[in-house]
C-alpha cells in the first residue's frame, strides 16, 4: 500500500531494530577526517538519536589529520616508521593539544540543547578520562618510538559504570601509564580493545570507504575474520582500511558479535546500517549474517509469513501451522538477521526410494541470487544421505526453473503410490523428476 509519507513505512520497518538495540553497547570510531571534512554535526545528531533510543555509546575520536595540520603549521616533520609517527616530546605537545581541542569541541556540540537544534530536549552527559591504560611501543626495527604506545588495559568496569549511569563515554586516542606518562595511540586499536573488553554488541568503524569493494566494484556485505584478513593485501602500513580490517577482525575473533565498516561520507550510513535489514556497509562477524540451516519449531511463524503470499497466488498448496510444526524436520531455511527469507522441504518416500522437493520459496526482496540453488543443493544432499535415488516435484508456475536444474517431465504413474493417490487433479500440477544417481 502506497503512503503519502514514505518515512512512516521506514519507521515501521525499523521498529524491530529499535527494540533490539535498546540497552546494547556500541563502540563507534569516528576518524578525524570526518570532523575535518565537516561531517561532525550530522554524526553528532545521529549519536544523540542513538542515545535517546537507549543505546549505550562509547565514541573513539581519531585526530590524525588535525595533528598533521598542527605539525605542518609548526614546521615540525615527524619521523615515521611502519605507519606510525615517532611521538617525541615536540610531537606529543601537539597531539595532546589537538586531542583536548577535539574532545572539548565534541563535548560542547553534544551539550547543545537550543530549541532550533536537533538536540533540543536531549540531555547527554559526556564523560572522558583515564580509561585506557597504555605502554610504550619501545624500540622496533632499531627505531625508538618514544611516546608512541599501544593499549595495555581498558578500565572496563569504570566504563560500564559510566554507561550504566546513562553517560556517553568519549575516548581520544591517548593512553596513560602507571608512571603518569601520556602515550599517543592508534584510534582503531583503541576502539577494538575497548569493544573487546566490554564485549560490546557492535564495533562500528567510520572511515572514508563505504566498506570492502571487490575488483568488479561490488560491495562485500559480509565476511568472516579470516576472509577479511585476506583483503588486507599489500597496502601501505598505516593506511586506513588495513587498520580498520585488523581492528574489526580482531574484535570479531574476541567475542564482539558484529563489526561494521562504514563511510562517514555517506550521511545516512550509520542509521541505515543499524535500522535496515541489509545495511549499507561491510559487516565482519564470526557467524554468518545469512545462513542456511535446518528449520526449527521457532521458525514456523516466519515460514507462514514467507509462504502466505505464494499460497494466495496459487503457487503453493496452503499449509497450516499444525502441519508445518508436524513436518518441521523436513524443512531447511535461509535466515537473514533473524528473518526467514527462503525455505524448502524434503518429504521422503523410502519404499519408493524417492523424495519430494516441496515448498521451495524465496522472499520477493531476495530473489535473483543463488538462494534457490542453495536450497536445492541442500535438499539433494539430504536426499542422498537418506539413500534416495530421485527427487520429484509438483509445480504449476515454475516448471522452467526445475528444467534448468536437471528435472524432466514425468507422468503421474512415476510418483510413489501414496503421493499418486493424494494428487490433486484440480490443480493440474506438472510432475517433474530428477535422478540423484
Amino acid at each position: 500500500m502506497d503512503t503519502r509519507f514514505p518515512f512512516v513505512d521506514w519507521f515501521r520497518n525499523s521498529s524491530p531494530y529499535i527494540n533490539a538495540h535498546r540497552g546494547r553497547t556500541f563502540v563507534i570510531l569516528i576518524e578525524g577526517e570526518a570532523i575535518a571534512e565537516g561531517r561532525g554535526e550530522q554524526l553528532i545528531q545521529d549519536l544523540a538519536l542513538l542515545h535517546t533510543l537507549g543505546v549505550r555509546l562509547v565514541v573513539v575520536l581519531g585526530i590524525r589529520p588535525q595533528v598533521n595540520e598542527a605539525l605542518e603549521t609548526a614546521g615540525v616533520t615527524p619521523t615515521r616508521h611502519d605507519g606510525r609517527w615517532v611521538a617525541n616530546d615536540v610531537v606529543m605537545h601537539h597531539v595532546e593539544r589537538v586531542a583536548a581541542e577535539q574532545r572539548l569541541w565534541l563535548e560542547s556540540r553534544l551539550s547543545l540543547g537550543l530549541p532550533n537544534s536537533p538536540l533540543h530536549g536531549v540531555e547527554m552527559t559526556v564523560v572522558s578520562g583515564n580509561l585506557v591504560m597504555a605502554k610504550p611501543l619501545g624500540v622496533r626495527d632499531g627505531v625508538d618510538f618514544a611516546r608512541s604506545g599501544e593499549v595495555r588495559r581498558v578500565r572496563d568496569t569504570a566504563i560500564n559504570g559510566l554507561l550504566g549511569q546513562g553517560s556517553l563515554v568519549l575516548l581520544p586516542p591517548l593512553g596513560y601509564s602507571s608512571t603518569g606518562e601520556v602515550f599517543d595511540l592508534d584510534a582503531a586499536e583503541v576502539a577494538q580493545k575497548v569493544a573487546t573488553a566490554l564485549q560490546a554488541d557492535k564495533l562500528i568503524l567510520l572511515g572514508a570507504a563505504c566498506g570492502l569493494v571487490d575488483e568488479r566494484g561490488q560491495l562485500q556485505r559480509q565476511l568472516t575474520p579470516d576472509e577479511a584478513h585476506r583483503w588486507r593485501g599489500d597496502a601501505a602500513p598505516g593506511d586506513e582500511m588495513p587498520r580498520h580490517l585488523k581492528a574489526a577482525s580482531a574484535a570479531a575473533r574476541r567475542g564482539v558479535a558484529r563489526t561494521h565498516l562504514l563511510s562517514w561520507r555517506d550521511h545516512d550510513a550509520l542509521l541505515a546500517e543499524l535500522f535496515t535489514r541489509d545495511g549499507v556497509g561491510t559487516m565482519i562477524s564470526r557467524h554468518h549474517y545469512e545462513q542456511l540451516r535446518a528449520a526449527q519449531v521457532a521458525d514456523v511463524g516466519g515460514l507462514l509469513e514467507l509462504l502466505e503470499p505464494l499460497e494466495q497466488r496459487g503457487m503453493l498448496v496452503p499449509r497450516s501451522r499444525e502441519r508445518l510444526e508436524y513436518e518441521i524436520d523436513d524443512y531447511v531455511v535461509i535466515e537473514r538477521d533473524g528473518m526467514v527469507i527462503g525455505c524448502a522441504a524434503l518429504h521422503g518416500f523410502a519404499q519408493a526410494a524417492m523424495g519430494e522437493l516441496a515448498c521451495v520459496a524465496v522472499h520477493v526482496d531476495y530473489r535473483g541470487g543463488l538462494r534457490g540453488d542453495l536450497l536445492l543443493e541442500e535438499v539433494e544432499r539430504r536426499a542422498r544421505q537418506q539413500g534416495l535415488d530421485a527427487l520429484f516435484a509438483l509445480t504449476t508456475h515454475t516448471a522452467h526453473w526445475f528444467y534448468e536444474h536437471g528435472f524432466r517431465v514425468a507422468q503421474l504413474a512415476d510418483l510413489p503410490p501414496l503421493k499418486r493417490d493424494m494428487y490433486n487433479h484440480a490443480r493440474q500440477s506438472k510432475v517433474l523428476v530428477k535422478s540423484l544417481r
